[in-house]
């Protein structure tokens, strides 16, 4: 990080953003920090390296600074975890990211739920068994030195694929959640190289996400991958690590490509809480948001130097519980793809850096294009549509508001987010796609138009 100079037109700015953005609850520019209305909390996660500002809010004490006491607790599932800060056994969660937006429309169990933070971009990849791996691997062009060419394209396993289906076997792989970004991403994937994952159709009481599909995806819990594949179960997944880097590890199988390559700094996972809660509690809300901003920034500080010290605490069994040399394998700047290719990906976990921290409405609306796309959204919305709901879940407003309250308290320096002057919740069009396909948040429905695969705008199964 740099010195903590407190710029006044800096400030000034940042909290003029704050009050552009200011919504019905109380967390305008004007409004002084309180003291926290609701101050032992529970907050769930699950085994995945991304939960990491939570873990380190709480080790480095950034928690009780803000006068929370906090209890954190891993939980069985995604959709457990959910019902546990619907129903308020959890007070706030680590979550897919679509997991609010997809409780807010309706998809699933209908809840308000929303997000002032988003927790990390990057993070995950998508491995294939090593049977599968020898019949992709004649199809992918190598570089001088014998190794592949990456990023690896679905391209590769297309001819396996369709090689199953003319001997009437199902090719079977697992994702996390139907409203995980490991769905969409493995989606994408498999979509820019010409396979169908299939489409979903609610509205006919279908959620098997498996119609027309010639790669048949179904969930599995992350820590249960390994596992899964070596029985023979999957012959392929996406998920968040250290779960590709464990069948490294164990031998069982080999990461072709990770989400870095899909969408170069993709937004992850989120920190979860519902409406009332915020409504509720909004010194609470902007006290947790504001240590989670500060783990952000040590977990990135100067280049990622606190990273080894994270891994420690993330290998712990409360935590992550996997072997440190797993974890550190992926999170320390550097991911191992068949045994032995080791490259750099400085990247490929960022939990501050290119403000990856601010709930932009553009993240928000990219899952919804992709529900829609898979028919889990299942008929034609306005581009207004997408945009009232993407506000509805992402709060950059508490964002803000924490980040104004810690700058002129000089805990951190106004020039970490001089960034987000003027910031009006979208990304410039996003162009490092795998597919190379120029993402803007402002036009959806164009968006979605531009795939071969998925439904159009107007289309319905």
């Amino acid at each position: 990080m740099t010195s903590f100079s407190n710029p006044l037109n800096t400030i000034k700015t940042l909290i003029a953003a704050t009050s552009l953005v200011a919504t019905s609850i109380s967390f305008g520019a004007n409004a002084e920090l309180g003291y926290p209305e609701k101050e032992e909390l529970k907050f769930g996660f699950i085994k995945l390296t991304d939960m990491a500002p939570i873990a380190i809010a709480y080790e480095n004490g950034y928690f009780e600074d803000e006068g929370l006491y906090v209890t954190i607790e891993a939980q069985a599932n995604w959709k457990v975890l959910l019902d546990g800060v619907i129903d308020g056994r959890l007070d706030g969660a680590h979550m897919l990211a679509g997991q609010p937006i997809a409780a807010t429309i309706g998809y699933g169990t209908k809840a308000e739920i929303i997000t002032p933070f988003s927790m990390d971009l990057n993070g995950n990849a998508i491995t294939v068994s090593n049977e599968i791996w020898k019949e992709m691997k004649p199809n992918i062009p190598k570089m001088a030195d014998g190794r592949p060419v990456h990023p690896i394209k679905a391209d590769a396993l297309k001819p396996v694929v369709e090689k199953y289906m003319d001997a009437g076997k199902p090719f079977n792989m697992g994702m996390v959640f139907p409203v995980s970004t490991h769905n969409y991403e493995l989606r994408y994937w498999l979509a820019a190289g010409g396979i169908h994952p299939g489409f979903y159709a609610p509205h006919k009481g279908d959620t098997s996400g498996k119609i027309d599909a010639q790669a048949l995806l179904s969930v599995t819990p992350p820590p249960q991958m390994p596992a899964t594949l070596e029985a023979g179960t999957i012959y392929g997944y996406c998920v968040g690590e250290p779960w590709n880097q464990q069948a490294v590890f164990k031998g069982i199988g080999v990461p072709v490509v990770t989400d870095y390559e899909i969408w170069k700094n993709n937004p992850e996972k989120v920190f979860g809480i519902t409406k009332a809660f915020a409504e509720k509690y909004p010194n609470t809300t902007i006290r947790l948001t504001r240590a989670l901003i500060r783990a952000a920034m040590w977990l990135d500080e100067k280049s990622n130097v606190n990273r080894p010290a994270a891994v420690k605490i993330l290998s712990q069994s409360n935590y992550v519980g996997a072997d440190y040399e797993v974890i550190a394998n992926s999170m320390t700047g550097t991911f191992e793809y068949e045994k032995g290719d080791v490259r750099e990906v400085p990247d490929f976990n960022v939990f501050f850096r290119y403000n990856a921290t601010y709930p932009y409405y553009s993240d928000a609306i990219w899952y919804l294009t992709q529900m829609r796309r898979w028919g889990q959204i299942s008929d034609e919305q306005t581009d207004a549509w997408y945009a009232e709901v993407a506000k509805k879940v992402y709060r950059p407003d508490i964002y803000m508001a924490a980040v104004k309250s810690l700058i002129e308290e000089k805990m951190v320096p106004a020039s970490e987010f001089s960034d987000l002057q003027g910031e009006d919740g979208y990304r410039e069009p996003q162009t490092h796609f795998i597919d190379n396909i120029v993402y803007d948040g402002k036009k959806p429905n164009e968006y979605i138009n531009k795939f071969t695969i998925g439904l159009k705008a107007k289309d319905k199964i």
